[in-house]
C-alpha cells in the first residue's frame, strides 16, 4: 500500500452576517492595505456595498483599493493588473469576492505582485519564491466553483488561449467567508449554473479512482446538500438556509476534488474557452451523457451517488442503479432550468475538432474513473451537441 498525504483547507467563517467580522480578521492578519479582487458586475451589487460598508471609508493608516476588470474566464491580464496595483499602491492583502473567476485571479494576482517577472505559461517550468505571498481573503458570491477554498486557480494564457491550472498549497486563502447574506442577489439561472458546477464536483470527484476515502465522504454529503438547498434556492433566493447550505456544498465539492475530477470538466473547459459557456452550465449540459459513458464501462459505478440523492438502489443491479441515478441527475437539472443541446446555448458543431483537441490536453480526464480517448470525446460531444 502506497503512502498516501492528506490534508484540508483554510480556517472558513460561515453564516450570515459573517462578513462583518472582516475588519478584526484583517486585523489578525496584519492587512491595512488591501486590494479588492472583483469583476464589473459585481461591483454593482449590494453584496459589493456590504464589503464597502464593513471596510469603511479608509484613511491614512489603513486604506483599501479596487480592482473590478476581472473577466467572466479570467485572462492574464485579471492577474497581472491587479499584481501591478499591488505593488504600486504598497497593498499587504487581497480580498478576492465574487464568483470562481475573481477568486482566481486574486489568487494568482499575489504571485505576480511578489515575482513580477514570472512568466504563467511556464508556470510549472521556473522555480518561483513563495515565502512572500501577501494574505488572501475569499468571499464567494455564487455557490458553485469553490474556488475560496482551493489551491488552484485557472487562467486563460495569452500563448495558447487555452485555461491552464495553476496550483500551489500558497495560494490557498488564509480565510474563506461564506456569508449566504451575499448570494441572494444571484439571479435563479446563476443560482442553478452555478449549484449544477458544485453537484458536478461532487459527483466526478466522488468517481475518480484516486484513494481519498475523507474526500469521497465529503462528496457523498455534498450531493445530498445540493439535492436538498439548490431547487429552493433557485426558487427563493432570499432562501438563507438553502442559499447557506449550497455555499457549504461548493466549498466541500472543492475539497473533495482535491482527488481530481474527470471527462465531463474535460468537455466542459473547452466550451467555455471556444465559445464562453459559463462553466456551470457547460458542466451541465453534459454532465448525464459523461455518467453515461462511465456507466457503460463500470456498472455500478453511481450506487452511492444515487443513495446519496434519496433513491433506495441497495437491491438493484449495478445497471439499474446506475441508470437510475442518471435519470434522477437529468431530471434534476431539467428542473431548474439545466437542460438543452450545446448548440441551443452558442456551441458550433463546426468546431468538434478543435473541441475534442483541447478536452484530450484537457489533464481532468486523466483522473477519470474509466479512460477516455479522443474517439469518445468526439463521440461525447455528438451526443450533446
Amino acid at each position: 500500500m502506497s503512502v498516501i498525504g492528506f490534508s484540508f483547507p483554510t480556517p472558513t467563517r460561515f453564516g450570515a452576517g459573517a462578513l462583518r467580522e472582516l475588519p478584526s480578521h484583517l486585523a489578525k492578519l496584519g492587512v491595512r492595505r488591501p486590494l479588492i479582487v472583483t469583476d464589473a458586475g459585481l461591483a454593482r451589487t449590494a453584496a459589493f456595498t456590504s464589503l464597502v460598508a464593513v471596510l469603511g471609508p479608509g484613511g491614512r493608516d489603513r486604506d483599501w483599493f479596487v480592482f473590478d476588470g476581472v473577466h467572466p474566464n479570467p485572462i492574464e491580464d485579471d492577474v497581472r493588473i491587479p499584481a501591478s496595483i499591488m505593488r504600486e499602491k504598497g497593498c499587504d492583502g487581497v480580498i478576492a469576492i465574487g464568483g470562481g473567476s475573481p477568486l482566481d485571479a486574486g489568487k494568482a494576482a499575489r504571485l505576480l505582485a511578489a515575482n513580477p517577472w514570472a512568466d504563467l505559461a511556464r508556470f510549472y517550468d521556473v522555480p518561483h519564491d513563495w515565502s512572500g505571498l501577501a494574505p488572501l481573503v475569499a468571499i464567494p458570491t455564487t455557490a458553485g466553483t469553490g474556488s475560496e477554498v482551493g489551491r488552484s486557480s485557472v487562467i486563460t494564457l495569452d500563448a495558447t488561449r487555452r485555461k491552464a491550472v495553476l496550483f500551489h498549497p500558497a495560494l490557498l486563502a488564509k480565510l474563506v467567508i461564506l456569508d449566504p447574506e451575499l448570494t441572494t442577489g444571484l439571479p435563479p439561472k446563476l443560482t442553478a449554473a452555478t449549484g449544477a458546477d458544485a453537484l458536478t464536483h461532487c459527483i466526478e470527484s466522488y468517481t475518480c479512482p484516486a484513494f481519498h476515502p475523507m474526500c469521497d465522504g465529503i462528496a457523498l454529503e455534498g450531493i445530498s446538500l445540493v439535492v436538498d438547498a439548490l431547487p429552493r434556492a433557485v426558487r427563493d433566493g432570499n432562501d438563507l438556509d438553502a442559499r447557506g447550505r449550497m455555499l457549504v456544498a461548493a466549498a466541500m465539492g472543492a475539497v473533495a476534488f482535491q482527488k481530481d475530477l474527470g471527462v465531463v470538466h474535460s468537455m466542459a473547459h473547452p466550451l467555455s474557452t471556444l465559445f464562453g459557456m459559463h462553466h456551470g452550465l457547460a458542466n451541465a449540459l453534459c454532465l448525464a451523457a459523461g455518467m453515461r459513458f462511465c456507466a457503460a464501462r463500470k456498472p455500478g459505478l453511481y450506487r452511492r451517488v444515487g443513495i446519496a440523492c434519496g433513491l433506495t438502489l441497495q437491491q438493484a443491479s449495478p445497471e439499474q442503479a446506475d441508470a437510475a441515478t442518471i435519470g434522477f441527475v437529468t431530471t434534476f437539472l431539467a428542473g431548474i432550468g439545466m437542460s438543452g443541446r450545446l448548440r441551443d446555448h452558442g456551441a458550433d458543431p463546426g468546431r468538434i475538432d478543435d473541441l475534442v483537441a483541447q478536452a484530450m490536453e484537457d489533464p481532468c480526464h486523466k483522473t477519470n474513473a474509466v479512460p477516455v480517448t479522443a474517439s469518445d470525446f468526439r463521440a461525447l460531444y455528438l451526443e450533446v451537441l
